[in-house]
């Protein structure tokens, strides 16, 4: 069904994205990275997904667990890295971290911390490029990323409403790992129906309960061929997914008593890397999994060797220029 160059693209981006966050795991206690992290290691598929039908000029909206979309969008490895290590070179010139990664010439919109936060700027995006459009007669796509989370924020509810009665060029999408950093989602939600209370506001919505890489690109492409030449939007798509490890930070904490080890090995069993690993030969295999090395080890370099932000630096970008 689909062709060996796009599961060979995606094989590439979904193993980049884990070996770099594996590699920041390893190099974590170090202090060379200068911020917490949120790695997604397990959710891979879901970034790769969703950026695969996306246009360079397209917008992305990130939560503070950021790296995936980042690289699957095509951010710089390089500015990324980094930016993790405080540097001048980094995508927000070594002032932001982690959580704020941002490269707007890739269609990257600046993450944040604050839980639900970027929903709203993301809607607000979208508002101005229907306006764009106008002008342009060209019609961008909005992609605006959360977790299960930050659905039981005030915020999420009014853009949803305020996207629906102007129909904005949004496609929402919900990376559902069933966990509020430590609460179940059964402990917080008295039915699961996400999309059913979703499309309670007219909002075309989708679930998809696989961890398929593909069947998610799909969703997306079909979001954003109706936005760009039938005016449809918003769109919903509801991602089930599973984060291998801890909220944040670089330890395996299911030994702790918040969640159950034999989901993550259900999880784990259907690892969609070895599975897309599994539909290339092994000289595909071997030669790029030796590129991801050499970006990996390309990176690293760029980043220690990198200066640190000058003392100048420190009340630029804090006001408009």
């Amino acid at each position: 069904m689909y062709t060996p160059e796009l599961v060979a693209q995606c094989y590439k981006q979904m193993s980049l994205i884990r070996r770099v966050e594996l590699r920041i795991a390893e190099i974590y206690h170090t202090d060379a990275v200068k911020s917490p992290v949120h790695l997604s290691i397990g959710q891979e598929h879901v970034a790769v997904g969703v950026c695969a039908p996306l246009k360079k000029d397209d917008i992305i909206s990130n939560t503070y667990r950021c790296h995936a979309t980042h690289l699957a969008k095509g951010g710089s490895l390089n500015e990324m890295m980094a930016e993790l290590y405080g540097k001048a070179t980094g995508c927000a010139g070594g002032k932001a971290g982690s959580m704020h990664l941002v490269d707007i010439k890739n269609g990257i919109l600046g993450a944040s911390a604050v839980v639900g936060s970027t929903i709203s700027v993301a809607t607000g995006y979208a508002l101005a490029m229907q306006m764009e459009a106008k002008t342009t007669n060209k019609q961008r796509v909005v992609v605006c990323m959360f977790g299960d989370g930050a659905t039981e924020e005030g915020c999420f509810y009014e853009s949803m409403n305020f996207a629906a009665l102007h129909q904005l060029p949004i496609i929402f999408v919900c990376e559902n790992n069933r966990l509020a950093i430590h609460t179940p989602l059964e402990q917080r939600w008295a039915t699961e129906r996400l999309c059913e209370r979703v499309a309670t506001y007219g909002v075309h919505t989708q679930k998809v309960t696989e961890p398929d890489v593909f069947k998610i690109r799909d969703a997306i492409s079909f979001a954003a061929d109706q936005i760009r030449h039938h005016g449809g939007g918003p769109f919903f798509v509801e991602c089930a997914t599973y984060r291998w490890w801890e909220h944040v930070g670089p330890r395996d904490d299911h030994d702790d008593v918040y969640r159950d080890r034999a989901e993550y090995e259900r999880w784990k069993a259907d690892d969609q890397i070895a599975r897309l690993a599994g539909l290339l030969d092994e000289v595909t295999c071997k030669r790029l999994d030796a590129e991801i090395t050499a970006e990996i080890e390309a990176a690293e370099t760029f980043a220690e060797k990198s200066p640190y932000p000058t003392d100048s630096e420190l009340y630029t970008h804090v006001y408009a220029s």
